[in-house]
């Protein structure tokens, strides 16, 4: 259709136009209410957006920040309670019971992603849950070294948690967290023989970033974090005061004979902490290059609070450069973001959620399995020719969807779908089924006065343009296309990966 960027209509054209980029006082309209939602949680449904529209930015964001939740509204499965198989009942199993344990774990493992799935689809808070995600990513820990899924979901509750609360507390609780003392051997850091992993990442990815320490101030801290190990029974957090290096140690140019929460305390210490956390914030939910300027302000901000980490997303929400045209369609949308805000933007009705949280693995995003200490890189690296491919099949499946309720629609088969092997087809279609998946489009579609298959004029094919893309689709689309054409097509378009 077009290959500019979006321009908006002209009356919201000329109300921008008037109202300067660094304006906390600016009036949202439905275009920067969806930017605002879309980059703080997923794409969200068209209920959603209204309430935002006529706020001023720093009304949205106090609403947006301020209506967050610290818990699941979905119960965690029943098993997440248990308490793991003590030494003695491992030690007792036969072959075939080891081989039993490990499927179920793994199954166990599929549950609690398909359950953290539901809950992203279900929340009246996706802010938290985008939280939750970002600090998955921050606090990496993995079903590759954390056997025991119960341990993986009580780590998500701590981290939902604190998602939007003290920094500062959450950093403590994370380093004595049983996922997090698997996952980086702390469990194994003892006196005399101190494991470096935990205080090296925690200088590196938690709090300062590369070059801010030197290799003694990980082995100092090393030091200080021995004797916090695990329970060998129930997993559960233990000190271990005969196992910890009492000693002197300095770290950061600070001495004495600390324990690891003291060693934390150092790190929080350090503006480069509040600096490093923001900038991450920045990448997350900004652009890829933070400007100093306004990201000083915001680390400031988030230091002076005590680093209340609602305050540094009230600071990052409202600074200019969130609003800033040339920052709007420049981040990837990551799997999860991709396939959950699909299906909230257009009300999308299921059953079973594992085959959504399997196709996000398939995407790259394999929930509570981050490839390495350092997570998901995210931007550009979640898309490449075999994803995007993936992805447009995702948006092939959605369609398919409506054909319950319009069989004429299913005489033949989509471009993309058609060129797939059988096996392929059949797989996608079995995909459908076991997730549930129902998308009513011609509902979708009735708030333009359109049905599926009517044509759309101009004014109704930019309305849903921007109800659906963060700027004008880059490929051209056929002239005379029917309304579920015309959307199927924006859908396909790159610019849809974006937001």
């Amino acid at each position: 259709m077009s290959d500019s960027r979006r321009s908006r209509p002209n009356a919201q054209s000329a109300a921008h136009a008037s109202a300067p980029d660094d304006d906390a006082d600016a009036l949202l309209d439905a275009d920067d209410a969806r930017h605002l939602l879309v980059r703080a949680g997923f794409a969200p449904r068209e209920s959603e957006v209204a309430p935002y529209v006529g706020l001023t930015r720093e009304q949205a964001v106090t609403r947006l920040v301020g209506g967050a939740r610290s818990e699941a509204l979905t119960p965690l499965p029943a098993w997440t309670a248990e308490v793991p198989p003590s030494r003695a009942q491992r030690s007792a199993w036969t072959p075939e019971e080891r081989q039993q344990a490990q499927r179920q774990r793994g199954a166990r493992y599929d549950e609690l992603r398909a359950w953290w799935l539901r809950e992203m689809l279900v929340t009246p808070s996706p802010l938290t849950e985008r939280m939750t995600l970002f600090w998955h990513n921050h606090f990496t820990s993995g079903q590759d070294k954390v056997g025991e899924p119960q341990l993986m979901a009580a780590q998500n509750v701590l981290l939902r948690r604190d998602a939007l609360g003290s920094f500062a507390n959450m950093l403590h609780a994370v380093a004595k967290d049983p996922a997090m003392l698997l996952y980086l051997d702390g469990a194994s850091n003892r006196k005399g023989r101190p494991n470096e992993n935990f205080a090296r990442e925690v200088m590196e990815l938690f709090t300062l970033g590369e070059g801010q320490y030197s290799q003694r101030d990980v082995t100092e801290a090393a030091r200080a974090y021995t004797g916090w190990s695990l329970d060998p029974d129930t997993q559960a957090f233990a000190w271990r005061a005969d196992l910890h290096d009492d000693g002197e140690k300095t770290v950061l140019g600070r001495s004495g004979a600390f324990d690891g929460d003291e060693v934390l305390d150092i790190l929080l210490a350090q503006p480069q902490t509040a600096r490093y956390v923001s900038a991450r914030l920045w990448r997350e939910f900004i652009s890829a290059t933070p400007d100093d300027a306004q990201l000083a302000n915001i680390a400031d901000r988030f230091r002076t609070s005590g680093y209340d980490i609602g305050a540094a997303l009230r600071a990052l929400f409202v600074t200019p450069a969130f609003w800033d045209e040339r920052n709007r369609g420049v981040l990837v949308s990551s799997p999860v973001e991709f396939i959950v805000g699909t299906m909230r933007r257009f009300d999308v009705a299921y059953g079973d959620t594992l085959p959504f949280a399997r196709r996000s693995a398939a995407l790259g995003e394999n929930l509570f399995y981050p490839p390495n200490v350092k997570g998901w890189p995210g931007g550009a690296s979640w898309i490449n020719s075999s994803t995007l491919l993936a992805r447009k099949q995702f948006v092939e499946q959605l369609f398919r969807a409506t054909e319950a309720g319009r069989p004429h629609a299913a005489a033949a088969p989509t471009k993309i779908a058609a060129s797939m092997p059988q096996n392929a087809q059949n797989a996608m279609r079995r995909d459908a089924l076991q997730g549930g998946m129902r998308f009513d489009l011609d509902g979708w579609l009735s708030r333009y006065g359109l049905t599926a298959d009517a044509t759309p004029g101009l004014s109704a094919q930019l309305q849903m343009q921007h109800a659906v893309l963060p700027l004008a689709p880059v490929d051209a689309i056929a002239v005379g296309s029917t309304s579920g054409s015309y959307l199927q097509a924006l859908l396909m378009d790159p610019v849809y990966q974006l937001k």
